[in-house]
């Protein structure tokens, strides 16, 4: 059996002037919470999933592949751009994905639960498949400081 990891990262700052697009992280909307900024939905969850896919494939979807989704098929759900990164694993089969997200807003503990689900049901795993872990780093940087949201993403896969 031959084993890969993929690592993946993301960060976006929150858009405060925007009152209309609303915050996703991981698949969950988180109520009465200013959203990312970003062309799409700026899910920095799955943005990083896809990036830790990447990682794996070669393949970088985020950027050419996610723009013109975006741009020319009005594309915005970042779910959609995971589905699309998962078409490159051709052999591979991902069997974990862990989450380390540091922001001070939103409270990530709450949803942990839901997000687990919205991503296991995207990958086809089980909640004991996904890992999510929260920090505020203590406020040493803008995301502990409550201007953005960071991700780091590990995924591993097995042939």
């Amino acid at each position: 059996m031959q084993f890969k990891t993929g690592l993946g990262q993301d960060s976006h700052l929150f858009d405060t002037n925007n009152t209309t697009k609303k915050l996703i992280l991981g698949g969950v909307y988180f109520e009465k919470e200013f959203p990312l900024a970003g062309n799409s939905d700026a899910d920095v969850v799955l943005h990083s999933l896809a990036n830790g896919i990447s990682g794996i494939t070669g393949v970088n979807i985020l950027g050419e592949i996610s723009d013109k989704l975006c741009h020319e098929q009005g594309i915005t759900d970042s779910r959609v751009y995971v589905e699309e990164a998962l078409k490159y694993l051709q052999s591979w089969q991902i069997t974990h994905v862990s989450f380390s997200i540091e922001a001070k807003c939103p409270k990530i503990t709450p949803k942990i639960n839901l997000m687990k689900a919205s991503i296991a049901k995207l990958l086809g795993l089980t909640l004991e498949d996904i890992g999510i872990t929260a920090t505020t780093g203590e406020g040493l940087t803008a995301f502990g400081r409550g201007e953005a949201v960071q991700v780091f993403c590990i995924v591993t896969a097995v042939k």
